[in-house]
Parts: C-alpha cells; structure tokens; sequence
C-alpha cells in the first residue's frame, strides 16, 4: 500500500493553490456576504472547469470518479482558501446520483450529472435523516431533498436562517416538488451521498484548520514583544505545535478513510479534522490578541468556519457513535 500522494496528486493540489490564491477569495467572501454572489459563482465555476465537481462522477457522465482520495486533496485546498458555497453539497448531490444510478435509476443521472461534473450547475442538497436544512439553498441551481424514501427536485425554500459563519446559509426545502425517484434505492443513495459528504466536510475542515495556522504562525513571526517576535516565546512555540500535532493527526485518518471508504473511518476522519481545526481557530484568535475580533482581519473568515464544520453532516456525537457501531 502506498501512504504517500502520488505526483499527480501533488500537482493536483498545487495546481488549486495557485487557482485559489489568484483568485483572492477573501473578496469573494466579503462578497457573498454582502449579498453579491457574483464572485463567488465565477470561483465555483473555475474549480468546476479544474474537474473537483468530476471526482465524484463517473466517466459515463462527464465524470472522471469515483476518486476520493483525489476528491480529498481537493478539498483540503477548498478549506485552506476558505471558498465558500455548497461545494460538499454538489458533490453529496452528484454522489447521490450517482449511486442511484448504479441501482437503475439512470433518469436523474443522465439529466443532471453532466452539469454537476463540469461545474456549470451547483447543487444542494438536504436529507432529513442527517441535514435537514439546505446549505445555501439561494445560491443554487439545484435544490435536492431526500424524504423518506423519496428524492425530490424541491420548487424553493423556506426563509432563510444565517450560522456562525455569515456566508453559510440554512434553509428547509419547501414542500412538494418533482418526484424524481422513490423506493430502497434513495435510501441506500442518501447514505452513500452522506459518506462522499463526510470525507470532504473533514477534508474542508482540516484545510481551514492549516489555513489558521498558517496565517497564525506568519502573523508570530512579525509580531514583537519584548524586542523578539512572539514566536521566539516558548510558549508560543508550544501552542502552535500542539495545533500542528491535532492536524498532522488527523491528515492520516482523512486519507485512510479516502482509501476505505468505510462508513466508520470517515465518521473518524470527520469528527478529528473537526476538532483539530477548533484547535487551531482557538489558538489563531488567542495569540493574535484583541485584534483577532477584528471583521477587517482576513483571519476572520477562517476563524468563523470550524464551529459549522464540525457539525455539518453529522454532529461528533453523531460521528462517534458511527464509530463504534462500524467496529466489529
């Protein structure tokens, strides 16, 4: 078995680096948040066009998946930047369909998985076992909801509620709409949709984690005390690599799990890469001090997404009893 990223995984990777760094996404943040989601659809867009939507959908549909493990570089790269959108949720959607159409439900795939694979339709999706609220239901071409047994193409949604992060908003399907499949064959979908959305809410969390620490550990190097820079400090130096240790920790149980796709190693991956990025939020905002409150800080765009993170998809109570009912 190999542990390490192949070459083309590490390009793949550096490759979304570049696109996202050039493509400033604090603005496309600021942005949304204001209500202009311009910016943020040209970014969704771009990574379409670099083939993220792709690796959860099969090449008989525009695809180039089922890659997870590629699908969880990505996402790491998403979370460093702190992209915004219904990003798990587009590629949940396109696993969903996909599975359906793996048990002989082919009409939903064929009419919209193309789309989801190149990029040009973002989706959302809520499945009321598990994420009964839509993430982002406004800015969606898509509104996917998985009741019972059925999975529906929802007409709207009900108001809108904001969470901790101000660019991620919640919103239940409203009632109704087109019946696109009924039956087993949604369930055992939804929970397949779950699992791709699980490994890539962890790696999303896990990358917004290094981003903190990234930017904490610039920030200590040019911040001085004392005539030093405070990351000469020990203790200091002890914070930051305690933060570091959480998230080395949990890149392994990512990636394992990206291997296994098992139902209880992403459960783990999800629950410690959710922690591990608290871990760092509350470590970026202690040692930058009061000006770590500040909205005018691009620090606060990360530090607002981890408490979400966590509880996207399965809360870590959730996640831990998944855990230990995957054991055997």
């Amino acid at each position: 078995m190999r542990f390490l990223p192949t070459d083309e995984q590490r390009a793949f990777a550096r490759s979304l680096d570049a696109l996202l760094t050039a493509a400033d996404t604090p603005a496309a943040i600021r942005a949304r948040a204001a209500g202009d989601d311009g910016p943020a659809r040209a970014l969704w867009a771009r990574l379409g066009g670099a083939g993220v939507f792709a690796l959860a959908v099969p090449e008989a549909y525009e695809g180039a998946g089922p890659l997870p493990v590629e699908l969880a570089h990505a996402f790491v790269e998403v979370g460093r930047h702190a992209v915004p959108g219904p990003l798990v949720e587009t590629v949940a959607a396109g696993a969903l369909l996909t599975a359906l159409a793996a048990r002989g439900e082919t009409g939903p795939a064929k009419r919209f998985l193309p789309g989801i694979a190149e990029g040009t339709t973002v989706a959302t999706l809520a499945v009321d076992e598990v994420s009964p609220y839509a993430l982002d239901p406004d800015a969606a071409d898509l509104l996917f909801v998985v009741r019972g047994a059925e999975l529906r193409l929802a007409p709207g949604h009900e108001g809108l509620r904001l969470s901790a992060d101000p660019v991620r908003r919640l919103a239940r399907p409203a009632a109704g709409g087109e019946l696109l499949a009924a039956g087993p064959a949604v369930l055992a979908a939804a929970d397949r949709a779950r699992d791709w959305a699980l490994l890539a809410t962890a790696a999303q969390a896990l990358g917004v984690g290094r981003g903190l620490l990234d930017r904490t550990v610039a920030y200590a190097r040019q911040r001085t005390q004392f005539g030093a820079p405070i990351g000469s400090f020990q203790a200091v130096k002890h914070r930051l690599a305690d933060t570091l240790l959480a998230l080395e920790f949990a890149r392994p149980l990512l990636f394992g799990a990206a291997l296994t796709f098992a139902s209880g190693d992403l459960a783990a991956a999800k629950v410690t890469a959710g922690e591990a990025a608290r871990t760092a939020a509350a470590t970026a905002l202690q040692l930058h001090g009061a000006i770590g409150y500040t909205e005018e800080l691009d620090l606060s765009l990360w530090l607002r997404k981890p408490r979400p993170l966590r509880d996207a998809w399965g809360t870590p109570s959730w996640c831990r009893a998944r855990v230990l009912a995957d054991r055997p």
